[in-house]
């Protein structure tokens, strides 16, 4: 099990935050990756605390229709927003449906402003706009190119996963941007990992079916008939495919099961869908008047 002492080793930290509401101060949690910020991008990823919730006292819930009233969704996002400084940006998210579909976005137009935008990746190179993806367990990947500004959200579950989710996007940045993978960098969030990532024979019969290298995916369980799936290992081989180098993928050492004081787990709090479990909001844009080095290696300053 991974602790919080190891997010610095994988290019993440956790940093708190003070925003104003109306009842007065409240303090959010929040982790960022900064190899992603020195090239000039906001990276990050919410945690649970600091929110209003019908639900949950407290509870930071990102997502609508997940137990909360718009306004209090509407609220939570705003103290996120607040507390990353990127209260003038224009936060787009979707409505994910667990598949391998991809929007590109080019006028900041909201899921609320068009309720028909369904997709589980959000792409686009527009300077004002934060790209939002809702997890509780499912992985959550940013991509950002610093030599074309061109960026990416992506929603990885098991089913977008095995339909090759993160490398249609890849080639979607490709083919709209001019993106040269070589150039990008990725943030993954965290995720319920490997030791808790439990599929069915179902899920095993797909990625033995779709993966060449599927024993690398699937660790051995106590029941002949399941197995624990490596979501991330999948997206990070993907993306190494595509031609993004491993000293460029930034993986997140927090697990939303093992960690579920900070991060909301539907497959631990959900009780087979019938208790209501928020959702965390992981967010890709570009910082303002960022000054972009494409030359510069991982990890290292703009300035």
């Amino acid at each position: 099990m991974a602790t919080l002492a190891d997010e610095k080793e994988t290019g993440f930290v956790l940093r708190d935050a003070v925003v104003d509401t109306a009842q007065g101060q409240v303090e959010l949690r929040i982790l960022s990756c900064p190899p992603m910020e020195h090239a000039g991008f906001v990276a990050a990823f919410s945690t649970r605390l600091g929110g209003v919730s019908l639900f949950e006292p407290g509870g930071l819930s990102l997502g609508y229709g997940k137990g909360d009233p718009s306004e209090n969704v509407d609220e939570n996002r705003r103290r996120f927003l607040a507390a990353l400084g990127s209260t003038n940006y224009r936060l787009v998210t979707a409505r994910q449906i667990h598949s391998a579909d991809r929007c590109v976005i080019k006028d900041g137009t909201s899921p609320r402003d068009n309720p028909n935008l369904k997709c589980d990746a959000l792409l686009t190179r527009d300077r004002d706009v934060l790209l939002g993806i809702q997890t509780a367990d499912c992985l959550p990947i940013l991509i950002a190119d610093p030599k074309t500004q061109a960026i990416a959200g992506v929603h990885a579950g098991w089913r977008g996963t095995s339909a090759r989710i993160v490398e249609r996007t890849i080639a979607d940045l490709m083919r709209d941007f001019g993106v040269n993978p070589r150039t990008c960098l990725a943030a993954l969030g965290p995720s319920a990992c490997v030791e808790c990532y439990e599929v069915g024979s179902d899920v095993i019969g797909v990625y033995k079916k779709e993966f060449g290298y599927w024993k690398k995916l699937l660790r051995g369980h106590q029941s002949p008939d399941k197995a624990y799936l490596d979501v991330a290992a999948a997206n990070i081989q993907q993306m190494e495919f595509c031609g993004i180098g491993r000293d460029r993928i930034y993986v997140s050492s927090l697990c939303t099961m093992h960690d579920n004081e900070l991060f909301f787990s539907y497959r631990k709090e959900g009780k087979a869908g019938t208790a209501v479990v928020g959702r965390s909001l992981s967010v890709i844009g570009r910082m303002p008047e960022a000054v972009t080095n494409p030359e510069s290696g991982p990890g290292e300053s703009r300035e």
